[in-house]
């Protein structure tokens, strides 16, 4: 008797744990129930995937949403649907919105807030303050927390700890990895002079690539005193990339496809403040840096760094504008344009956005194409040529700093759970996402 299913993904290249092969991925309940020829099987539905490459589900395990506080600019639900549209199936939220995300019951707010609202499925960060460093070991074994986030370096919003003591009273007090914003503040204040009014290509001389080896280096030394694990968000610079290659006991790192592609000073003369990020994109020598991380092995995961504003709070003049651009809609085509220039496999683009973040932050039941593993999925044509607008944007803010550029590589479907969610560029199944499940919290 024939295998039924519920949804059959038939003839393209599927990218796993055997490479690259052609072979059908059958699913049932929600899962990936068998992979191979399926020819004989039947199913609900069969998606026709000829001459597509069939990826798992590309993860944003960084991305700001602004919901509570901030919905103006973007919430929830218009974040998660430039994700699906985008091709990415797993977004990780952080904790500076109006109010923190920082108590127990903002958490649970959030979670609830999200729960079929979000088209994705997600987890969220809970902030670290000086407040709640006693009762992070319990706030990080709540249901859909990723982790515990400390922002060493100042940036959007008001959670801050600067000081060694603090963090290393943050780092006794948990027991899963931490992320970290890692930029020294005390030099950050002590260089705020150089910024220039009206120039943003003063941003990386004031906030530079030392402020950020300083303060990684702080929290590599406070990780192996304490004997935790750390994950170093947004590396920007060829020196964290190199030190962090003699420390991968204890620290994992992140790269942002922004920093990746773009590069200083030309990124602020065609861009201004638009441009703007906090740790900021550097000059080209620190790009090369980083993509020789990547090569390397380095760098554990691409995050995109989704943090949005409106054209009024960018358009200030620097340095009173807000740092930030959107990002998580444009993650997958940015990148598949760097695989096909030949900057990285596809192979290394499937570990840096779906096996490396399971790694990084132990997620169960995602991250590959395999037997029994969550139907996360991400088809993409390799081959299609598109130009990013403005105009293809979900975001409430309206804009992306790749507007006009043309890129080789497109998502084409977005699977969640074994949920057709987008398909050449529509969306075709309301929202359904739902929260991670973590391997070291499993009973939450």
């Amino acid at each position: 008797m024939a295998e039924t299913y519920d949804l059959i993904l038939k003839g393209g290249t599927v990218v796993n744990h055997d490479g690259e092969g052609q072979r059908d991925v059958g699913i049932r309940g929600g899962r990936i129930a068998a992979l191979g020829d399926l020819s004989k099987a039947s199913a609900g539905e069969t998606v026709d995937c000829r001459g597509l490459h069939v990826l798992p589900g590309v993860m944003d395990t960084h991305v700001h949403f602004r919901e509570p506080g901030l919905t103006h600019k973007e919430d929830l639900e218009s974040g998660s649907r430039g994700a699906v549209l985008g091709g990415v199936t797993t977004v990780f939220e952080m904790p500076n919105t109006d109010p923190t995300t920082t108590t127990a019951e903002a958490m649970a707010d959030k979670v609830k807030r999200a729960h079929h609202r979000m088209h994705c499925d997600f987890g969220f960060y809970i902030g670290a303050t000086r407040e709640n460093t006693k009762d992070l070991g319990e706030l990080e074994r709540l249901p859909g927390v990723c982790a515990v986030k400390v922002f060493m370096g100042s940036s959007t919003g008001s959670l801050l700890i600067e000081d060694d003591e603090g963090v290393r009273a943050v780092l006794k007090a948990i027991r899963r990895r931490a992320a970290f914003h890692s930029e020294d503040e005390y030099r950050l204040r002590e260089r705020m002079h150089l910024r220039v009014e009206g120039d943003p290509r003063s941003h990386p001389i004031w906030r530079d690539a030392t402020a950020a080896l300083m303060c990684t280096q702080r929290l590599v030394n406070l990780a192996h005193e304490t004997g935790k694990r750390v994950h170093v968000l947004h590396v920007t610079s060829k020196d964290e990339a190199e030190f962090l290659a003699g420390h991968k006991d204890v620290a994992t790192a992140e790269a942002t496809p922004a920093h990746l592609t773009l590069a200083a000073p030309e990124c602020y003369e065609k861009l201004g403040t638009f441009a703007q990020l906090n740790p900021p994109i550097r000059d080209a020598a620190h790009r090369a840096g980083l993509w020789n991380g990547i090569a390397q092995g380095v760098i554990d995961n691409i995050g995109s760094d989704h943090s949005p504003h409106t054209r009024e709070e960018k358009s200030h003049s620097y340095p009173k504008t807000h740092s930030g651009m959107t990002g998580v809609q444009t993650l997958v085509p940015v990148m598949l344009d760097h695989v096909n220039a030949g900057r990285l496999s596809l192979l290394r683009f499937v570990d840096l956005t779906s096996a490396g973040p399971a790694r990084v932050f132990g997620m169960a039941n995602k991250g590959r194409i395999a037997a029994g593993y969550d139907a996360d999925i991400t088809v993409v044509d390799l081959k299609r040529r598109e130009t990013i607008t403005d105009a293809w944007i979900a975001s409430r803010a309206g804009w992306t700093p790749y507007h006009g550029v043309s890129v080789t590589g497109w998502p084409i479907g977005t699977f969640v759970r074994g949920h057709k969610v987008m398909w050449e560029g529509n969306l075709v199944t309301p929202a359904q996402g739902e929260r991670v499940h973590f391997l070291e919290t499993l009973s939450a």
